[in-house]
């Protein structure tokens, strides 16, 4: 009988799988903010990239594309191009792509409709690759063995129903959950009842025209959103028989502050100028600077007055009741379809109740708790003393040192409001916050930031100087004769 020859086995042994090499980037969420981050990151091809969103599609507030409501912030806050005006996803270049540049020039807008900024964010995110929707991710977890994150994730039939599991390295991750439409304790029954008319105005556009056929309509919330609300269903009831309420906490529908330097608390100036401060001042300007980012704009409030007003015209009033200064302490159903509100007005001290047929919520929106998905980190995770993520100057959760150590971080994206201040929501930063990112992200300097961006110096102390080496004078050269 012949043998092998000796050192050689009869069988080979299988070959070991490797797991895939991790991914330079992990991106949770593709709403604007990500989406401004994946944009920024097409052009550096050396990253490897990937980002995952439940949704099937990309849309932006889909509930609030009210005809003629525009964006609070002017064009240029795009995805990119406070970061590179040269980016081939800016607002212009989607014009351009669409053939409707000259019309947008002859149109002077500065500030744009929110169906057009939700158009151009849906062309990004159309022509981007490693964008993966259809895809929840589950969980994620630090692999102190291989120094990764594994990022598990469920991949999306077209109906949501689960179709495979999956599971992706990475070094990096990037949190970009976005926000959830708020519903205050008193009316969360009425909402999650089935058949009674009261939803929050995340969804108004889907009910409209059922809550247009209710007798009696009541808007909530003091804000933008209650505004533009309001005065949509103001422009499509009878003269005579609006049969309208709007009510809110604030003590006056009040304008948002538009001044030229109150707006420089949207410049990263004042967000490195906040995020020093220490953080029992920073929970008290949070609450405080409510009118920078909750007001109404100084246009729809003018437009409301103007519809009011336009009702007077034959004589009489409007039926329609706007007070602030209101709370809803309690609010119940009666019968099968009216609703019961039981009010308090914070300055009188008096009560009262009020009988409609249908509430509208523009209560606002919270963050969305990251607990779920960061429940893997927990143990890295480092909170501040009201067991809030403490997050860094460059948008990183501090994480135990083991964590870091290793090349390893988690970035979030507008979830930052208590350590980065009001402009963490706002579309302006979002392309200067994910050019931070890239360059924390890859020890360079891809995207070169300015080093000064207000006028207004925050503290006594500044926090930024602008870098010597962009102060310095250019040497000019001497022209020649003759040519």
């Amino acid at each position: 009988m012949s043998h092998p020859p000796t050192g050689h086995p009869q069988t080979p042994n299988p070959p070991r799988h490797e797991p895939d090499p991790p991914r330079d980037l992990v991106g949770i969420g593709i709403g604007p903010s990500n989406l401004s981050l994946a944009a920024l990151a097409h052009p550096l091809t050396e990253l490897d990239t990937a980002f995952y969103e439940q949704r099937p599609g990309f849309d932006w507030h889909p509930g609030l594309l009210i005809d003629g409501a525009t964006v609070q912030v002017p064009f240029l806050a795009d995805l990119v191009t406070l970061a590179d005006p040269a980016s081939p996803w800016s607002f212009l270049n989607y014009l351009r792509a669409r053939d409707r540049l000259f019309p947008f020039y002859f149109a002077e807008r500065f500030h744009i409709q929110r169906a057009e900024y939700d158009a151009y964010c849906r062309w990004v995110a159309d022509s981007l690759p490693g964008l993966h929707f259809g895809h929840q991710v589950d969980a994620v977890r630090f692999n102190p063995e291989r120094d990764v994150f594994e990022v598990d994730f469920t991949q999306l039939d077209s109906d949501g129903e689960a179709e495979a599991l999956g599971r992706t390295y990475t070094k990096n991750i990037v949190l970009g959950v976005g926000t959830a439409p708020y519903v205050p304790d008193p009316l969360k029954p009425l909402v999650e009842a089935p058949g009674v008319p009261v939803i929050h105005a995340a969804d108004y556009l889907a009910h409209r025209e059922t809550f247009l056929a209710a007798e009696h309509i009541t808007v909530i919330g003091s804000g933008q959103t209650g505004a533009e609300v309001f005065l949509d269903l103001l422009r499509h009831r009878p003269a005579g028989h609006e049969k309208l309420h709007w009510i809110g906490r604030s003590e006056a529908f009040a304008p948002m502050e538009y001044s030229k330097l109150g707006l420089e608390h949207f410049t990263p100036d004042y967000t490195r100028y906040f995020h020093a401060l220490a953080e029992p001042v920073r929970d008290r300007l949070v609450t405080s600077q409510w009118q920078l980012h909750k007001g109404i704009d100084a246009d729809t409030i003018a437009a409301i007055h103007d519809e009011l007003y336009r009702r007077t015209l034959h004589g009489g009033w409007p039926d329609a009741v706007l007070t602030p200064g209101v709370r809803v302490r309690t609010a119940g159903r009666i019968a099968t379809t009216k609703v019961e509100l039981h009010l308090e007005h914070l300055q009188q001290n008096t009560r009262s109740r009020l009988t409609t047929d249908a509430v509208i919520l523009a209560t606002g929106y919270r963050e969305r708790p990251l607990g779920r998905i960061l429940a893997g980190l927990d143990p890295y995770l480092r909170r501040d003393s009201a067991e809030r993520p403490r997050i860094d100057d460059q948008f990183r959760l501090v994480l135990d040192p083991s964590v870091t150590g290793a090349g390893c971080h988690v970035y979030v994206q507008n979830a930052e409001l208590h350590t980065h201040g009001v402009g963490a929501p706002d579309l302006g930063l979002a392309a200067w916050r994910s050019a931070t990112i890239l360059n924390s992200l890859t020890g360079k300097e891809p995207y070169p930031l300015p080093g000064r961006t207000a006028f207004t110096t925050f503290g006594l102390d500044p926090q930024v100087q602008i870098p010597p080496a962009r102060q310095a004078t250019r040497t000019l050269t001497p022209l020649v004769e003759g040519r």
